[in-house]
């Protein structure tokens, strides 16, 4: 995967309404800021509502809230606490804002991330629904590094959208193993890392995801790994925190 602007990049596949994407993402942060490195992310859509063609069903998501939030309550995740009708029934939105944040004009990569954090934050935490273009450009005016209203520009044009769908048909492809799927530099490739579990049995027949365990190792096994090789970045900037 390439660098940019000298900055080692791990690409991301993920669905921003899967808890798991959303565990894997602030454990690399996470490992990120606690060693000041630099560090980018590619955000790329594996939009579960396509390939399911159905809305990601809360009675999946809600067990999969606990499951992770009780092994890791440093999140902060709490289970939907909205409206029940505002319960965001779609992610497609979100996705498509964080693929036109990428536009170098809007926020480029750095932006991009800090607006899929902001998204992440505002589901999982604070249950706002992110299907919404209010509630994403709302989001969008916090984030320092993205232009708020150039994404609005770029939203009503339809950026973001074509982005998505191609996304979604080479995720479909055998090197994509699902949300989250993890490429980095020297052939690096992880799909859903740290996390041990399985469903007791199908969702859709009362099942329960179990985790067993999850090891954060992984994420610093990464960093030292992109970082062994990587070129002294002067006054690289230090990943902003989760807002």
């Amino acid at each position: 995967m390439p660098t940019h602007s000298g900055i080692p990049t791990v690409t991301v596949w993920s669905d921003i309404g899967c808890p798991w994407a959303s565990l894997a993402l602030h454990t690399l942060h996470a490992a990120a800021e606690r060693r000041q490195l630099p560090l980018q992310m590619d955000h790329r859509a594996f939009p579960l509502e396509l390939f399911n063609r159905e809305p990601t069903p809360k009675f999946i998501v809600d067990p999969e809230i606990m499951a992770i939030a009780a092994h890791r309550p440093e999140l902060g995740w709490r289970l939907w606490n909205g409206r029940t009708e505002d319960y965001p029934v779609t992610t497609l939105p979100a996705m498509e804002a964080v693929q036109a944040a990428k536009d170098p004009a809007v926020g480029g990569l750095r932006g991009s991330d800090e607006l899929d954090r902001a998204l992440r934050k505002a589901f999982y935490v604070d249950s706002k629904c992110i299907s919404i273009h209010a509630v994403i450009l709302d989001l969008a005016e916090a984030c320092e590094h993205v232009d708020a209203e150039a994404l609005a520009d770029a939203l009503a044009r339809g950026s973001g959208r074509a982005e998505v769908y191609e996304q979604w048909r080479t995720a479909q492809g055998p090197e994509i193993q699902g949300s989250p799927h993890l490429f980095a530099a020297d052939g690096y490739a992880t799909h859903n890392p740290g996390a041990t579990f399985a469903w007791t049995r199908s969702p859709y027949e009362g099942g329960f995801p179990r985790l067993d365990a999850y090891s954060a190792d992984w994420a610093d096994e990464l960093l030292d790994a992109l970082h062994a090789d990587a070129p002294a970045v002067p006054d690289a900037p230090a990943v902003p925190a989760a807002r």
